[in-house]
């Protein structure tokens, strides 16, 4: 493998590399500062992924809205908290459904998108400015709904729904006591939907997490090898195999590592598999539909764009529509996990997601950026608070510090921009 080729390998992954290097970094502050816990704990990933999944949710849609012209969303936080007060308030004060009050929800954040995709679209009032007033004004409807206090008492199923665990273990072996009590307390410290499968109570287990791992990492294997050998007969360049099969036993390592700390917990999180339907669903819009490509080419050049026939207007206002949608979903998912719907729900939400857009490698001109890339900077994003809470970092330092994270990775992004313009 040449150099050049090793050069742009890592500037393809730098975030990747950057994600791992500062997990590594917080594990030995922890271990050198004597701090209990551990980033690579069962119950610490657990949690990461609980506590941090609105990030990638509104993260994902944050990106749609970033790539569609370089606009933003400063909303999303009081999006969160309005739709989080009107679903405390639908079940805990009306006693609706909970099926319906999670159809109404959506509604509402589909409504508060559309709102806002109106002005932006159609308009053509700039989008800081639309969603500035929104970020203010469903702030205060958020606060009149609640009446400025707290809503506590929301069902324990709607919370389970979104914040609880499921999983299925084969026990293998012969039985004794100690893994049958085992065993017990495994399947009794499930939040969510309880599901066991058992072949005698004995001495291992094989998890369904592990199990979804291994499939997961055999089809990235051979979609791998298929799309190197589509590449390799169309003429293309390649990364050498060397390079091509380390990096995939690094992507399937860390994958089964996860899936094994999972298992040996609680089983898979239901907001994990709400996450992976998103990120998947979101991949293949962005990537192999024609409206998701025109995505790229209105946020590349737009004047262009409509020259060649694409509804620039709608691309626009389905960015923000669904970025409303999503919203209500993060509104509900944080709901659960606290099981109360607090004054200050959504603080902050739209930097971290905006935040995790930038890091993840959206350019701030629009008609780049990726999916996975938005996932990669939400996880960090998460990762950085998460460390900094375990080492004990003041909350003040903690935002310096974030901020300080976000402003490097927008010099980074003009920086390639004007060294590509250049060459």
């Amino acid at each position: 493998m040449t150099k050049n080729r090793i050069v742009d390998a890592l500037k393809k992954n730098t975030m990747l590399i950057a994600l791992v290097l500062v997990f590594i970094a917080f594990e030995l502050l922890i271990n050198i500062l004597g701090k209990s816990g551990s980033m690579f704990s069962a119950a610490n990933i657990t949690n990461l992924i609980s506590q941090n999944g609105y990030i990638v949710i509104l993260a994902v849609g944050m990106l749609l809205c970033i790539i569609a012209g370089g606009n933003i969303d400063l909303s999303v936080g009081s999006i969160v908290a309005l739709v989080g007060a009107f679903a405390g308030k639908l079940m805990v004060s009306g006693n609706v459904p909970i099926p319906l009050t999670i159809i109404i929800c959506a509604v509402i954040g589909i409504a508060i998108g559309s709102w806002h995709g109106f002005w932006i679209a159609y308009m053509r009032i700039p989008a800081f400015i639309v969603t500035l007033a929104g970020m203010l004004m469903f702030r205060g409807f958020s606060q009149l709904v609640m009446n400025s206090e707290t809503i506590t008492g929301i069902p324990e199923k709607f919370n389970q729904l979104f914040s609880g665990s499921i999983d299925v273990r084969f026990f293998l072996g012969g039985g004794d006591s100690a893994h049958a009590a085992e065993y017990d307390k495994w399947y009794d410290g499930l939040s969510a939907t309880k599901v066991a499968v058992t072949a005698g109570v004995g001495t291992g287990f094989l998890s369904l997490a592990v199990i979804i791992a291994v499939v997961l990492c055999a089809v990235m294997i051979w979609r791998g090898l298929a799309s190197r050998k589509a590449n390799v007969k169309a003429g293309n360049d390649v990364p050498s195999f060397a390079w091509f099969a380390a990096k995939l036993a690094v992507i399937c390592a860390i994958i089964l590592y996860v899936a094994y700390l999972l298992g040996s917990q609680k089983g898979i999180p239901l907001v994990l598999i709400l996450l992976a339907v998103i990120i998947i669903a979101y991949s293949y819009y962005t990537k192999n539909t024609v409206p998701g490509r025109r995505l790229y080419a209105m946020g590349g050049n737009e004047k262009a764009a409509k020259l060649s026939g694409i509804d620039t207007n709608k691309i626009l206002f389905f960015s923000y529509a669904n970025m409303g949608f999503l919203s209500a979903i993060a509104a509900m998912a944080c709901v659960a996990r606290s099981g109360s719907v607090p004054t200050s729900l959504g603080q902050n939400f739209e930097l971290d997601a905006i935040g995790a857009c930038f890091i993840g490698g959206a350019s701030a001109y629009g008609g780049t950026g990726k999916v996975s890339g938005a996932v990669i900077g939400a996880v960090f994003m998460g990762v950085l608070t998460n460390g900094m809470e375990i080492i004990g970092i003041d909350q003040n330092w903690r935002s310096a510090i974030k901020g300080a994270v976000l402003l490097a990775a927008v010099v980074f992004d003009v920086i390639s921009q004007k060294r590509r313009q250049s060459a």
